[in-house]
């Protein structure tokens, strides 16, 4: 007889398992919708941290030297991640080239996977905002920067710490509203 009772109440239990899973989740996903939290951040483990060591050979026939993070000692530097292959690249271009009109930082380019020829036409065709251009052909220094795809923006401080990260295309909007008061934090640190 007692084993008449408990098949009922395991087949209760069965049910109502995945339903409290379900519930659980359920209630986790609504409160990080519900906490205004931006879910297409993307925290980057290097805020704060000294800029990786990178020294990367020059994109050949621009005249400009490579990457090399010896550079940034006593500059604001902005580290642009971009691609030739990369829409979204092409996209945030003109952003890049107004930015570039400010002498108060650097600007800098790690070329990522990329072929020469093709981040040459690219730069060619849309125009250059870089003064430096490092070309990382098998993607390792990208990973050392924590990059997660291009195009990725770092503002790296005087000190030669990363000060922010941007993840995605930059625009107008989020130059003006999240670059820019980025980097005038970083020009006036001491």
């Amino acid at each position: 007889m007692s084993t008449e009772t408990e098949t009922p109440a395991r087949r209760r239990l069965i049910v109502l398992v995945p339903l409290l899973v379900f519930l659980g989740l359920a209630g986790l996903f609504l409160a990080q919708l519900l906490s205004g939290r931006d879910v297409s951040e993307v925290p980057s483990a290097l805020i704060g941290l000294p800029a990786p060591q990178t020294n990367l050979p020059p994109l050949e026939g621009t005249n400009l030297p490579g990457l090399d993070s010896k550079q940034f000692a006593g500059k604001v530097t902005l580290v642009n991640v971009f691609a030739s292959w990369c829409a979204p690249c092409r996209e945030e271009h003109p952003v890049l080239l107004a930015l570039s009109q400010d002498r108060r930082f650097v600007m800098a380019a790690l070329n990522y996977k990329d072929q020469p020829e093709n981040a040459r036409r690219f730069l060619g065709d849309l125009g250059n905002p870089f003064q430096a251009i490092g070309v990382d052909a098998a993607g390792r220094a990208a990973i050392d920067w924590g990059v997660y795809g291009v195009p990725e923006t770092f503002v790296v401080g005087k000190d030669g710490k990363i000060a922010y990260k941007h993840v995605g295309p930059l625009t107008p909007d989020s130059a003006q509203t999240l670059l820019l008061p980025e980097i005038e934090k970083a020009l006036t640190a001491r």
